[in-house]
């Protein structure tokens, strides 16, 4: 078949045509679809009920250094969390705090703190002219959200297959004191589902950034998330390469439960050098007298281990897996060979990102909410919901079931032949 491109304008209008009356008839059934956030479905959820079931109110609520779960106290969070969080971001267990149940919240807090009161005694950012942050794109909307909640300017750092473009990131943060930090979502990234390469790890570690209060926010949100038991990425350990590198402190590594358990009553922790964490802790003091130990102990008593919480995940793998395949192989069957837009294949993580023609996202988003398909917003991938090039669109695909999924593939490849067709016509 040709591609779109080489069509004659009569064969893109008879195309065009057969298309619109398939996408009337999907139309006309009302359908209400959403693939708009990468939220767990039920079936998901369901996977941890039996958490709910290690506690009672005939349980032992003591953790394992005898301190009452139901009480105050235990700033850090029960020894036994701290390990098996230590054990899944790959970080000694006294490099950990544990708190509440979002990483988000611990990541908007660090921001925060570093505008009121400076990162480790630098002057506070909010006393500053200007800082800085540079965000890789595409990449996750909540993140650009914080900052630029709190007036930060954004500077995009495009994307490669190994990570984030590090030329650029070496020369932006070494010839700038502005720049105070960076977002990463280092492993099967959100919305791409990129795993930075060792070599992208080992030259974050080795950073000379001109500001002595830079920092790495190392969102590990997708590091035990994988699809295959056979095909897995691996990521090397930031913590680690940091300190071999003689930059303890440029780093701060996020992680939680969220996918893992409940994501409204998981777990989430922060991972940093000893002089970070004694810094974040003087806050916390003054914040909290702890977090909800009870919820912590519910997790360590259901997964037991790191090696608990690997088998678990096998589980969600097992749901996530047909679903990412069933829309990639929507994508592939129907616009292969079109050259109208191009996909990754991710080995893990909760996204599949899809880039359209140039100019077109905004357009197929708006197609598919015509037919009752609502998708993540065109530009949300990028800072100020901008996208340059009008071009990316992030697929979440495990919240609906796999026949809704069917249907909403189905509806997003007719959109994105529709949308791409009127842009060709336009040149033509």
């Amino acid at each position: 078949m040709a591609t779109y491109m080489e069509m004659s304008k009569e064969e893109l209008l008879q195309e065009k045509a057969e298309l619109e009356a398939r996408f009337q008839e999907i139309k006309e059934k009302g359908l209400q679809l959403d693939m708009s956030r990468g939220k767990p479905s039920a079936a998901q959820l369901d996977l941890a009920m039996g958490m709910m079931d290690v506690l009672n109110s005939s349980s032992d609520l003591k953790c394992r250094a005898g301190v009452d779960c139901r009480n105050y106290g235990v700033l850090d969070g029960i020894p036994e969390a701290q390990e098996l969080l230590a054990d899944m971001t790959e970080v000694p267990a006294n490099q950990i705090i544990i708190h509440g149940n979002s990483s988000l919240n611990i990541m908007f807090d660090t921001i925060a703190r570093s505008m009121t009161h400076g990162v480790m005694g630098s002057t506070p950012w909010c006393k500053l002219d200007k800082v800085k942050f540079l965000c890789p794109v595409p990449g996750y909307d909540r993140h650009f959200l914080i900052t630029e909640y709190f007036g930060i300017e954004m500077i995009n750092v495009p994307m490669t297959m190994d990570g984030p473009d590090m030329d650029m990131v070496e020369k932006l943060v070494s010839e700038d004191e502005a720049i105070k930090g960076i977002w990463c979502v280092p492993k099967y990234s959100n919305p791409q589902g990129i795993t930075y390469s060792d070599e992208t790890v080992r030259r974050f570690a080795r950073l000379q950034p001109a500001a002595k209060d830079f920092r790495i926010f190392w969102d590990n949100a997708y590091g035990i998330h994988h699809l295959y038991d056979d095909k897995q990425d691996n990521l090397i350990e930031i913590l680690m390469e940091c300190k071999k590198a003689g930059n303890p402190d440029m780093v701060y590594k996020f992680c939680s439960t969220s996918k893992v358990s409940f994501p409204g009553s998981g777990v989430a922790a922060i991972a940093a050098s000893p002089a970070n964490l004694e810094a974040i802790r003087r806050q916390m003091t003054i914040q909290t007298i702890g977090h909800d130990k009870l919820n912590q102990l519910r997790h360590v008593r259901y997964f037991k281990d790191i090696h608990g919480m690997v088998e678990h995940m096998k589980k969600h793998a097992d749901i996530m897996r047909p679903k990412f395949e069933a829309v990639i192989n929507g994508l592939e069957s129907e616009l292969g060979g079109l050259e109208i837009g191009t996909w990754i294949r991710p080995r893990g993580g909760y996204f599949i990102s899809f880039d359209a023609l140039p100019g077109c996202a905004k357009a197929i988003v708006a197609k598919a909410k015509d037919a009752g398909l609502v998708m993540t917003g065109a530009g949300a991938t990028f800072p100020y919901g901008k996208d340059p090039q009008d071009s990316n669109i992030r697929i979440a695909p495990s919240y609906p079931t796999p026949e809704e999924l069917a249907v909403a593939t189905d509806i997003f490849v007719l959109s994105v032949k529709l949308v791409s067709i009127d842009k060709i016509l336009e040149s033509k």
